[in-house]
């Protein structure tokens, strides 16, 4: 059994005890504790004996019940926090974040993992940004008093113990697990790579009670994602399909072509403008979407514009402008809809995006070839 510090001797000596945490920390293979909980058995049972500071009176919460993230808390005495987190151990890392805004760029992390070679290792980063060379290592504002700072495992969880020298740390706590296709941090840079799944609380450190953090801008990227789905995803194919299949129903089709196309050009517009105002709001790195939708609009565009500047339907030139106005058409819709599935993969909206439009998309398909099989036989 480890010896008690007494409480004035670490505070009379803690500006020596401050260091960065990025010393390689010794890994405790711990057996029979297979199991953790925040229910009536909420002590960490034998790992008290292995973890560096006091464990009695760790106030439980489960934070991240769908990854099984469960942190344990206290306020070690004046301007000292003490932090363990649990979690399913994999081949990937676990982290922490204290964020000032409930995101997790900005926010300062502590990450922790097991090496290949059976290790414990716990590195503190400052995430400014969505990149892995954003994410950088032994920065940010934590002061983490490195001799009481361990990681400890057993068979089937990880254990990331902590101190904070701190008044108060922040309130918005991010989480996050790493990917376990992608190996962990390792010398000589120790580059975070992206994580698989995150989430972000807000936690009441007096009553230990916490609280979900929505996605910084949610209602934002929806409404892009929508917007841009209904008007260059769903309606301007819609608004296609009637110019090529219904021109047998003269003047109707023109003017229900051009009521669908045109609220799918004010959608899918507002759409992009929507994006571009998230991304100058979150700063994220997506070029190749962008650039995709970019491109989109300006084939909107030249649509609008060869619409006003069509000739009659008589003149010799129409036959190269009907020509001209359904290739632009085409490509545009085909931007389109690789672009939506690849904003959904961005977003990381899950399957039932990617579920629901593809439901959507084979239908406008389906209908399609049965209006061109239709129309072949006619002819």
């Amino acid at each position: 059994m480890m010896k008690k510090i007494p409480m004035m001797k670490l505070l009379i000596n803690l500006p020596f005890l401050l260091i960065l945490a990025s010393n390689h920390l010794s890994l405790h293979m711990i057996h029979g504790q297979t199991q953790d909980s925040c229910g009536s058995n909420s002590s960490l049972g034998s790992l008290s004996t292995q973890i560096l500071f006091e464990t009695s009176s760790l106030n439980c919460l489960a934070v991240w019940s769908s990854e099984n993230f469960i942190l344990r808390y206290s306020q070690a005495g004046p301007s000292l926090w003490s932090f363990v987190l649990s979690a399913p151990i994999s081949n990937s890392y676990i982290g922490m974040g204290f964020s000032p805004n409930g995101a997790m760029v900005g926010s300062s992390a502590v990450v922790g993992w097991v090496g290949s070679d059976g290790s414990g290792n716990m590195k503190k980063y400052f995430l400014g940004g969505q990149t892995p060379s954003q994410v950088l290592v032994d920065q940010g504002d934590l002061q983490i008093l490195g001799n009481t700072s361990t990681i400890l495992s057993d068979t089937s969880r990880i254990y990331m113990a902590f101190q904070l020298a701190i008044d108060e740390p922040r309130r918005q706590l991010v989480y996050s697990v790493g990917d376990n296709s992608n190996p962990p941090p390792s010398t000589p840079s120790f580059r975070l790579t992206r994580h698989r799944n995150h989430a972000a609380i807000r936690l009441n450190y007096a009553s230990g009670e916490g609280s979900r953090i929505k996605a910084p801008y949610s209602n934002l990227k929806r409404a892009h994602g929508t917007l841009n789905m209904m008007g260059w995803g769903i309606l301007i194919p819609i608004g296609a399909m009637v110019a090529r299949y219904l021109k047998h129903m003269n003047p109707l089709w023109f003017y229900v072509h051009t009521g669908i196309q045109s609220l799918g050009f004010i959608l899918g517009l507002s759409g992009v403008i929507a994006g571009l105002v998230l991304d100058n709001r979150i700063d994220a790195n997506v070029n190749k979407h962008k650039g995709l939708g970019i491109t989109i609009l300006a084939f909107g565009c030249l649509q609008v514009l060869a619409f006003l500047a069509r000739p009659a339907v008589e003149a010799k030139t129409r036959t190269y402008w009907n020509w001209y106005h359904s290739s632009v058409g085409r490509l545009m819709i085909f931007f389109a809809i690789v672009n939506i599935f690849y904003g959904i993969h961005l977003a990381k909206a899950g399957s039932s995006w990617n579920a629901g439009y593809g439901v959507i998309l084979g239908i406008l398909v389906t209908s399609g070839l049965i209006l061109e099989i239709n129309m072949l036989r006619k002819k």
